[in-house]
């Protein structure tokens, strides 16, 4: 009770300016996503190719690295978020995770284990082995249906073995919201000749949204992920067809929030010099708040990236960049090449 109660205060101090003639009291639940970066056990997996991941390629160590590289993901997950709610995100879509086991370990983490949170992880047919999957804190987050979808891409005529697309359906508190968590089709082979993939994921995002409104007329849906797109690129302005300013947005589209961050400059993660913004969370129309006096229900009142220093190298040729785990067949001491990124969504408590 002490802990909401924080939650409130904090929230008003934010949100005051738009009454001033009552007190108003919030609850606020942060929903967040995290690229782990190649989270994969000691285990030779046979049916996989995760000796091909980069701690199945150290000499020794192992288990060590491991250890450490788990309690650096559950310390940056408690973080989440926490300034405003006094907890980590109640909601986190995750990729780049091998098995259900690595997630086992790290919600039974010391930073992590208190906050109980359960998972939802399937298998995909990526070569390397490489799943997302979805984390939630049991007392607020409550599911009720959740499958995987393949893109289903190919190329050439060969099927393209990459993750599946995740859907969790379920009540955050007392509202019904859905959940896509993405991993879309790599850059490898250059932006323009690999981004046909990208689209038909993105095609693949637009059909699981017609599926749940054939019995939602007008859902609650966040789509985040490590998309390997930017947030200008047509599978977001083309496909998804994604508005990045929120007057713009109508009933039945999708609201980017970090469009507009891109734009400033923002970034989510570094390579060969170019800054990106894969990893996004986005928002269907009921969770936009275009009137900033009406939240009986939930909406979104901030996204963010989480880029705090300790997450960032302080040196070498990744200065700047998100502080990663592992660089040319070493373990480095960071936690991963993307920052997390997160949104607070607010409900007035009445």
């Amino acid at each position: 009770m002490k802990k909401n109660a924080l939650a409130f205060v904090l929230i008003f101090t934010l949100v005051h300016g738009f009454s001033q003639k009552r007190h108003r009291e919030f609850k606020i639940r942060t929903v967040g996503f995290y690229n782990l970066e190649n989270l994969f056990d000691t285990i030779n997996d046979v049916e996989k190719n995760d000796e091909a991941s980069p701690i199945m390629e150290l000499r020794g160590n192992r288990e060590k690295v491991y250890w450490d590289k788990i309690d650096k993901l559950g310390k940056v997950i408690s973080q989440i978020g926490k300034e405003k709610t006094n907890t980590s995100p109640v909601i986190l879509g995750v990729s780049e995770v091998e098995n259900r086991k690595v997630l086992e370990d790290l919600v039974n983490g010391k930073s992590l284990k208190k906050r109980k949170y359960s998972i939802i992880h399937f298998d995909s047919p990526d070569k390397r082995g490489i799943d997302v999957a979805l984390l939630y804190q049991q007392r607020f987050f409550k599911p009720i249906h959740f499958e995987v979808f393949n893109p289903n891409i190919y190329v050439n005529n060969r099927k393209v073995y990459t993750r599946d697309i995740l859907l969790v359906s379920g009540y955050l508190d007392d509202e019904l919201i859905h959940l896509i968590v993405n991993h879309w089709p790599s850059r490898r082979g250059g932006e323009a000749k690999s981004s046909v993939k990208r689209e038909k994921a993105a095609y693949k995002v637009s059909q699981i949204i017609n599926k749940i409104k054939e019995t939602e007329k007008n859902p609650k849906i966040l789509i985040m992920g490590d998309f390997n797109d930017d947030p200008i690129n047509s599978s977001f302005k083309n496909v998804l067809k994604t508005k990045s300013r929120k007057s713009n947005v109508s009933e039945g589209e999708i609201y980017n929030p970090f469009e507009e961050m891109f734009r400033r400059g923002f970034s989510s993660l570094g390579y060969r010099d170019n800054i990106n913004l894969f990893d996004q969370i986005m928002i269907t129309f009921p969770l936009l708040n275009k009137d900033s006096n009406d939240y009986s229900s939930y909406k979104m009142f901030k996204s963010a990236i989480f880029n705090k220093r300790f997450l960032t190298e302080k040196k070498g040729r990744y200065k700047g960049y998100p502080f990663r785990s592992f660089s040319y067949g070493k373990y480095t001491g960071g936690y991963s090449d993307h920052y997390p990124v997160y949104l607070y969504l607010i409900k007035e408590n009445k």
